[in-house]
Parts: C-alpha cells; sequence; structure tokens
C-alpha cells in the first residue's frame, strides 16, 4: 500500500436528506477502509473524503467506535440476507447444505475484500465491537445449527464443531482475500468440513 494518502474524490459538500447522507456516509467509509485501511478511518478523515464538516459526521456517528459498529452490522445483515435466500432455494440435503454455508460466507467476505479482515482486527481492540460480534458469530452458528442438525446424530450438531467450523470460515475467507488460496479452493475446503463435521455425529436414526 502506497505511503501517499489517497485524496478524496467526493463533490462539494451538498444538502442532503439525513438518510440519504447517513447511506453516503456509509459508502464512503466502506470506500476509504478499502482504499487506506481500518486504522485510516477515523471520523475526521471521513468528514474530508465525504465533503462534510465533522459536526455533520458527529450527528451521525458521535464515536469511531459506533461508525465500525454500523459497518459491521451493514456487513453481518448482507451475510445473513445472502445465506438465507442461498438455504431457502438449495436442496435438502448435507453437502448442498454445506456447499451454500461455504459458498455463501466466502462470497461475503470476498465481496467486501480487504475491509473485513482490517474491521474484524478493529473489532477486537473495543469490548463494545467484541461484544457486537460474539452477538453476530453466535447468531450466525445458530443459523447453521438450524439447517444442519437434521442431517446430525439424531437432530443435533455438537457446538465444538460449529465453532469449529466458524473458525475455518474466517481462516480460510481471509487466505482467499489475500490471494494465498482461490476462492473456490475456499469455498471447497470449506464445505468438505462442514460435512465432516456434522459426519461425525453420524446420521439421524430413523428407526
Amino acid at each position: 500500500m502506497s505511503s501517499r494518502r489517497s485524496e478524496p474524490r467526493t463533490p462539494p459538500r451538498q444538502r442532503m436528506a439525513r438518510d440519504d447522507r447517513h447511506r453516503q456516509l456509509l459508502d464512503v467509509a466502506w470506500r476509504l477502509v478499502r482504499e487506506e485501511g481500518t486504522n485510516a478511518l477515523t471520523l475526521g478523515r471521513l468528514a474530508e473524503w465525504s465533503g462534510v464538516t465533522k459536526p455533520v459526521v458527529y450527528s451521525h456517528f458521535p464515536t469511531r467506535t459506533a461508525l465500525l459498529s454500523a459497518l459491521y452490522r451493514e456487513f453481518d445483515a448482507r451475510e445473513n440476507a445472502i445465506i438465507d435466500a442461498a438455504l431457502a432455494a438449495s436442496e435438502p440435503t448435507l453437502p448442498a447444505t454445506a456447499a451454500v454455508i461455504a459458498s455463501s460466507f466466502v462470497d461475503c467476505v470476498l465481496a467486501q475484500g480487504r475491509e473485513i479482515p482490517g474491521l474484524i482486527a478493529a473489532l477486537a481492540g473495543s469490548p463494545e465491537l467484541e461484544a457486537m460480534k460474539r452477538e453476530g458469530d453466535a447468531a450466525f452458528l445458530e443459523k447453521c445449527r438450524l439447517a444442519l442438525e437434521p442431517f446430525g446424530a439424531k437432530g443435533t450438531v455438537a457446538p465444538p464443531g460449529l465453532r469449529a467450523m466458524l473458525g475455518a470460515a474466517e481462516a480460510l475467507s481471509a487466505a482467499a482475500v489475500n490471494g494465498e488460496i482461490t476462492a473456490a479452493e475456499a469455498q471447497d475446503e470449506l464445505s468438505g468440513i462442514v460435512v465432516a463435521m456434522v459426519e461425525r455425529s453420524g446420521r439421524p436414526d430413523r428407526s
């Protein structure tokens, strides 16, 4: 990454409806993180890039933590919507369900590029953000549990296995973002991990 700061490329300040301004600030924040990294995302820098005064930014995001929280919630909501739609359209089999979970997770992280690893690293530095990530992780694991438990022993999937799956999903997605492996390799490996995790519990007793 160049040591020179990227210059803001936004139009001069203009009046907007509050919701439109909020949307603009989030869009600019994502672009700033993509181009300069999460550490460069300050409220003052966001104001500069957005072509507004600092008080305008503060009226939407009182603190940097509030801004990071909004970005993470947006990513989390997008990821959940994609996974929900994919699960609803998939075949009710273990391989198909595992493939949906794997492809959806990896695709969501890749769609945000290098922003997500940086954002997740920033989350670890604040108790508030860390708690929010834990809540998001718990919701994702619950979604996966409900989707996968019909294929586990007596309709259950062990929590430790789900936690291991999440760790693998984050690591493989980060490797794909960094170009260490391809997206297809990340998805295939994660899908295999999900299947193996569920199969260790055995099939449901249908007698």
